[in-house]
């Protein structure tokens, strides 16, 4: 069981914060953290918040003095965030203009594969070019048979739906497999349970949608942003493992 030492003492939050961050440079852990900040929603953290961070009185000196955090794995987790925020958030307009046939349709997918681009593209620099191209075509694939998922939701046609869920399990099933070939910290079943569970979340946003149940719709989309920020943090987490040289503090050369 862990030791507190008075209880641990105060963090204010800066942009780019997250538990995990503070988790590395105060030598705890997430659950820790949380355990001493009841009710506070560790995925939406605001600039100058104070979260309690606990310090064990069994940690040497009761502060990590040997390991930091970089400003390249800060920047990595931000950016890696900011891409799945938009994944989500470009999946729902799409869902909104497919279910009420909006004339922004055209422009709202073009900017939604545009999301399948840059993620492939962030992780270029670590994976390499085919690499890279092939995270893109898989996350391309993913959002476009979630858009026929939709549609044929919309048009009431089961066979065409049952087809296009099954095609985008498949899908989720290929992205766990090249996942983990690419990455020994990500596990292929890890992988798989978490792209099982957003599509999942967004089989239901999509329903409530086209149902018109839009307290739910609303609802599950808080869930969705949640969870697509674990997966983000999950993805990030495992380069800066495997890059252990290209994301230390400059202190630690």
């Amino acid at each position: 069981m862990t030791n507190f030492y008075n209880g641990g003492f105060t963090h204010i939050i800066h942009p780019g914060d997250n538990f995990w961050l503070l988790a590395q440079r105060y030598n705890t852990t997430i659950g820790e953290i949380l355990t001493v900040n009841p009710g506070v929603n560790p995925y939406y953290l605001q600039a100058g918040q104070h979260i309690s961070i606990p310090v064990s009185q069994t940690t040497p000196g009761f502060t990590r003095q040997d390991q930091c955090v970089s400003q390249a794995a800060v920047d990595l987790m931000r950016d890696n965030r900011s891409l799945w925020e938009e994944h989500v958030a470009w999946t729902r307009m799409t869902i909104i203009s497919l279910t009420y046939n909006l004339p922004d349709l055209e422009f709202v997918i073009a900017r939604l594969l545009q999301n399948a681009t840059d993620m492939g593209d962030m992780i270029r620099p670590i994976y390499g070019e085919a690499a890279a191209d092939t995270y893109a075509a898989l996350i391309q694939e993913h959002l476009l048979i979630a858009a026929d998922l939709v549609n044929a939701a919309i048009a009431g046609d089961e066979q065409a739906a049952m087809t296009a869920e099954q095609m985008w399990y498949n899908n989720a099933d290929e992205i766990a497999v090249f996942l983990s070939s690419i990455n020994r910290f990500l596990p292929e079943e890890e992988v798989r349970a978490m792209f099982y569970l957003h599509l999942d979340l967004t089989k239901q946003e999509a329903v409530f949608m086209i149902n018109k149940e839009y307290q739910k719709d609303v609802a599950i989309y808080d869930e969705i942003e949640e969870q697509a920020r674990e997966m983000s943090d999950t993805i990030s987490e495992a380069m800066i493992k495997l890059n252990p040289d290209k994301y230390k503090c400059q202190s630690q050369s």
